[in-house]
């Protein structure tokens, strides 16, 4: 048995040759197919009877893997759009292989032959603004964990930056002068965004007397703060802030609503759907569109400018006109 058909070897040029140097993904990425292998191999592993370095591509089958989705949603009780996220993982794979294996080519098909289920959009959470100021005034900033959170929350809604964009975010990513910051994105694309002088004062005295290649937000050890930190600073202080406002005891505030929170608010606020794109850093427009299909003031003031006055007459329909169908009859 040659080396090309165990399963390892390929796993390994898939993980650093393909997804490091070829196509240079994101780090979360990255991250997001190594926990979808953690998962498989283990699994075909079990079916197998085998040790996971043991493992062929003949193990790997497309049989296989409708068994390992099937048991991620009945005992594993993922959700569809989980499960269409490991099975592009397991398309990328097996592309892999067969573009460098010909003999796999036929395999590749089988697998790439297994469809992504249709799942429904789920509805967009977003804070209303007085809801959003609740949450702004409810760290304490008369302590130094409150200021760390009151930057923190600002920064997020000023910026509409992802939650993985605020934990890499570099103190000489900050434009002073310019009042601005540097956001580094998904794929490494980089966008600049404008800053507040509320925000850029709160973020100065965060970050005051430290280097410029240091994280801007630590936490209370001084380290720096990882995304679950960050939720869970999010949520303790939307618990706080139902004190003020009632109606967050009902919405799961996160990282991301305070994103559709910023985009939302933007397109109250009559900014175009293209500066939102670029703001928020998405590629595509259609993905930015789904904010006015959402925000309803938006569509009320379409409504408003486009409604019928009173005084305008209604149009005489061709079919009452006697004298035209007539003439028509005559051609």
């Amino acid at each position: 048995m040659t080396n090309s058909i165990f399963l390892g070897p390929w796993i390994r040029r898939f993980l650093l040759e393909h997804l490091v140097a070829e196509r240079n993904l994101a780090l979360n990425t990255q991250k997001s197919y190594r926990d979808m292998l953690m998962q498989l191999l283990p699994y075909l592993a079990g079916k197998a009877n085998k040790a996971i370095d043991r493992l062929t591509v003949d193990d790997f089958s497309p049989q296989a893997v409708r068994l390992f989705l099937s048991h991620m949603e009945q005992q594993r009780n993922c959700t569809i759009s989980t499960r269409n996220q490991r099975l592009g993982g397991i398309h990328a794979l097996a592309r892999f292989i067969a573009e460098h294996s010909p003999e796999h080519i036929g395999w590749c098909a089988q697998i790439r032959l297994i469809p992504f289920k249709k799942t429904s959009q789920p509805a967009i959470i977003y804070l209303d603004k007085p809801e959003m100021d609740a949450l702004l005034a409810a760290p304490d900033d008369h302590t130094e964990q409150g200021r760390r959170e009151q930057a923190l929350l600002l920064f997020l809604y000023n910026s509409g930056a992802r939650v993985s964009e605020a934990v890499q975010l570099k103190i000489g990513d900050i434009d002073w002068h310019a009042q601005c910051v540097r956001v580094v994105g998904k794929g490494n694309k980089q966008r600049r965004c404008p800053l507040w002088t509320s925000t850029l004062e709160r973020l100065h005295v965060l970050v005051d007397g430290r280097e410029a290649t240091q994280p801007v937000f630590l936490n209370r050890c001084h380290q720096p703060m990882t995304r679950s930190g960050i939720h869970t600073l999010v949520k303790r202080c939307a618990a706080r802030a139902c004190a003020r406002a009632p109606s967050l005891l009902n919405k799961p505030v996160s990282p991301h609503v305070i994103r559709h929170s910023t985009a939302c608010h933007l397109l109250q606020a009559g900014v175009d759907i293209n500066t939102i794109r670029a703001w928020l850093g998405h590629v595509s427009l259609t993905t930015t569109n789904i904010y006015a299909e959402i925000d309803l003031e938006t569509k009320a003031r379409a409504l408003a400018a486009c409604s019928v006055s009173e005084g305008v007459v209604a149009r005489t329909r061709w079919r009452d006109q006697p004298d035209l169908i007539e003439f028509l009859r005559t051609l």
